[in-house]
């Protein structure tokens, strides 16, 4: 089986056991995901599966959708709520101070990853470091906040909720965390929904709940299975020949000047051909359109 389920993840449980769980219900051996989400958090996690898992490489950078909810005048060492409280402070903080704090973080920003994420340094998780009470300096990444936009605050809970649109690898709990440090009394991260991945929302997820449910019921996956080429609508599409589909899905690189779409030097594509649909992935070198990665039949 190829192509891919979008799973709404439910709370206390790993992007890597989901895995298995899909592994196990759909019995596929390869299986993938695009993009660790935190234990704590649901919402949007696709999974690769089958022929799919071949193009984890090359997906492209997206945006991401989240729905945060804090807690104003704490701080804990993993900047959520599962954390060893570091901090209480009093709070004095209205709805027009919070608002002009946030708009300080829409745009290009920059964020120190936090100790707890998987992120690596020198092939070794963050997390696994901050399990071991270590501590290391982090480099400061850029990231883009498209959208933050407030739900809901109350002022006497100091509970927020906020709509984030943001670039690949920006970190909710470090945003939250700065907001709190920006504000003077701290913040702490206290649910966190993602709502958007790879240009999938939460209307094209399904839980494992309802996976187990269609397994055991015989029912299939089609209905719920979104196709490969679905992860690469911003790239260009290119339509090709018979004889060019044959030679590319063969691994041949096609001449530019016989490919009527224009790409520029270096730019990914889609490729289609006309019988067998989406092809794969090419990219432009020179004045030629190269292989990156064929969707197999037999995938």
């Amino acid at each position: 089986m190829t192509g891919i389920i979008c799973i709404n993840k439910d709370k206390s449980i790993t992007s890597f056991g989901v895995v298995a769980k899909v592994r196990g219900i759909c019995r596929e051996k390869k299986v993938g995901h695009t993009g660790t989400l935190d234990p704590m958090a649901t919402g949007v996690l696709p999974i690769l599966l089958g022929g799919a898992t071949r193009f984890l490489n090359f997906l492209p950078d997206s945006d991401k959708g989240y729905r945060a909810e804090f807690m104003l005048g704490k701080t804990t060492d993993t900047l959520d709520i599962t954390g060893e409280v570091t901090g209480e402070y009093e709070v004095n903080v209205g709805v027009d101070e919070l608002e002009a704090v946030l708009d300080c973080f829409r745009g290009r920003i920059e964020q120190i990853p936090p100790m707890y994420s998987a992120k690596s340094v020198d092939g070794v998780r963050l997390y696994e470091l901050a399990r071991k009470g270590e501590s290391i300096n982090r480099k400061p990444c850029q990231v883009e906040i498209k959208r933050l936009n407030l739900v809901d605050f109350d002022e006497k809970s100091n509970c927020c909720t906020i709509d984030v649109l943001c670039s690949k690898g920006t970190y909710i709990r470090s945003l939250i965390d700065d907001i709190g440090q920006k504000l003077g009394c701290g913040a702490v991260m206290t649910s966190l929904i993602r709502t958007r991945a790879m240009g999938f929302t939460l209307e094209d997820c399904v839980t494992i709940e309802n996976l187990q449910d269609m397994r055991d019921k015989d029912k299939g996956f089609r209905e719920i299975l979104h196709s490969v080429d679905s992860m690469f609508s911003q790239y260009k599409r290119v339509d090709v020949s018979p004889a060019q589909s044959t030679r590319f899905f063969n691994g041949g690189a096609l001449d530019i000047a016989r490919i009527r779409t224009s790409i520029e030097l270096d730019e990914i594509c889609t490729v289609y051909g006309s019988e067998r649909g989406f092809l794969g992935l090419g990219q432009r070198k020179d004045d030629e359109l190269r292989v990156l990665r064929v969707l197999a039949l037999n995938d």
